[in-house]
């Protein structure tokens, strides 16, 4: 399981062929690469999985390929595909809010940890994985430079040829960025802290995967979310995707345009996960300084997950804000997609609730 959606295999990925297997959304979240936190957020594990497959079903209309099938819908009783397993559907013939998403499997293997000095054996890795594997690395693409973004922190305008955003001084304007065209970066997906990297490095972590291509298809994805988001009334911030590569070719997996793997705003407020993160640095600081710490701390020892080093546990949400941000994860998926998948007040309303917290 991952810290929010569980996975089913179905039929196991081998070298020559891809499997099929499911994401089973949970209404668990998580914030600052912990894990599981310790509350769950009612309707937050529908809310992905419909906006999720509303994505891949517009990016599969414009041929983009994908890992994605179709739905499993839990209004309907478990009937076969003939193959023995529940009865895949698209996502306008589902009944109910969505849980599980099918999709097609590839291989992925460990990735060793040698310690401080050797780092991580992507070669091992990619011995393993040959030529069907899923690519380890996060592509990030950023349509606007908010006030807390880490791009300010580790980049200059200049950096990307924005040389005329700049303030005097070369750095960022205080106030958010409207990017004239977008920033693609690349992340590591397995590390236990993710870390971007340079293209190079990108280019040897993603193996026989070709970097330009990676690049190209987050360009993709990127136009096709941010035109829906523009079409129902919302600003596509910036989000990533993770891909598979399978017979030479490049396929979008895990989930897409979803609250919790982009950033997206609605009259000019905040609407993703960012609610959460921003909750805990005002409410639990020791937690959130606790943490940093003990990511810091990691890079010197031989063990890599540095939450065996973190001092504190998170603090449970309050009732009113786990209900305030349940409702902002339905209503958001109602308005982006277009469709009243959960008896909620509309985004507005939800917005309100979120601000008044």
């Amino acid at each position: 399981m991952t810290s929010v959606k569980e996975f089913r295999v179905d039929e196991p990925a081998t070298a020559d062929a891809l499997g099929r297997g499911r994401f089973v959304f949970t209404d668990a979240y998580s914030v600052f690469d912990w894990g599981q936190m310790p509350d769950a957020i009612p309707n937050k594990g529908a809310s992905l999985c419909a906006m999720g497959a509303f994505n891949f079903e517009l990016l599969e209309d414009e041929g983009i390929p994908t890992h994605y099938r179709g739905v499993i819908d839990p209004g309907r009783d478990a009937d076969v595909d003939g193959e023995g397993g529940p009865e895949v559907v698209p996502l306008a013939e589902a009944t109910a809010p969505p849980t599980e998403m099918a999709i097609d499997l590839t291989q992925v293997p460990d990735l060793p940890y040698e310690g401080p000095e050797a780092g991580y054996d992507y070669d091992a890795f990619h011995a393993a994985g040959g030529e069907n594997y899923l690519v380890p690395l996060e592509v990030v693409f950023r349509n606007r430079v908010p006030v807390g973004s880490s791009l300010r922190r580790r980049r200059d305008p200049a950096d990307f040829g924005f040389g005329d955003l700049a303030g005097a001084d070369g750095d960022w304007p205080d106030e958010p960025v409207d990017l004239p065209e977008p920033v693609v970066e690349f992340s590591t997906k397995y590390e236990q802290q993710d870390r971007y990297l340079t293209r190079a490095e990108a280019d040897r972590i993603a193996g026989v995967a070709d970097v330009d291509a990676l690049e190209s298809l987050a360009r993709d994805v990127n136009r096709v979310v941010t035109e829906r988001a523009e079409a129902a009334g919302f600003v596509h911030e910036d989000g990533k995707i993770e891909c598979l590569y399978v017979d030479g070719e490049l396929r979008v997996a895990d989930v897409v345009g979803t609250f919790d793997e982009n950033r997206f705003s609605y009259g000019g407020r905040g609407i993703s996960k960012e609610v959460v993160r921003q909750w805990y640095k005002a409410n639990d600081p020791a937690w959130v300084e606790s943490v940093k710490e003990a990511k810091a701390a990691v890079a010197d020892r031989d063990i890599d997950d540095w939450r065996e080093l973190c001092e504190r546990d998170p603090e449970p949400l309050p009732p009113a804000v786990v209900g305030a941000v349940s409702e902002l994860y339905a209503a958001g998926t109602n308005a982006y997609t277009d469709r009243e998948w959960f008896d909620v007040p509309d985004i507005e309303a939800a917005l309100d609730a979120v601000d008044g917290l």
